[in-house]
């Protein structure tokens, strides 16, 4: 199970786009890769058809879950991400850093 879901802010700890912040896009939990906006940029040479012109087309690739980390919605800082169970039986993620709850 990943901490990180959908529409999560969240910061590049490593790699070209180190400092980066950008919001999840689109999670691959069974590679273990997250695909965030705006980082990762990358170009691919592509044929011209009918209907396409061809040329050089950027678009965002996937980067590793361990790369990224979770911006704390309360402390605006990266942070890291700890599960908690509530007395009704929900589990719900918390920052490690000011200990609040994340939604």
């Amino acid at each position: 199970m990943l901490k990180i879901h959908k529409k999560d802010k969240v910061m590049v700890m490593s790699g070209k786009d180190k400092g980066k912040i950008g919001e999840i896009v689109k999670v691959f939990p069974d590679k273990m890769r997250v695909l965030v906006s705006q980082v990762n940029i990358v170009s691919k040479h592509k044929k011209g058809t009918q209907t396409d012109p061809g040329g050089i087309q950027k678009y965002e690739a996937p980067i590793s879950y361990s790369k990224v980390m979770l911006m704390c919605p309360k402390c605006e800082k990266p942070s890291r991400v700890g599960l908690e169970r509530l007395p009704s039986g929900d589990n719900v993620r918390i920052c490690r850093r000011c200990e609040q709850q994340i939604e």
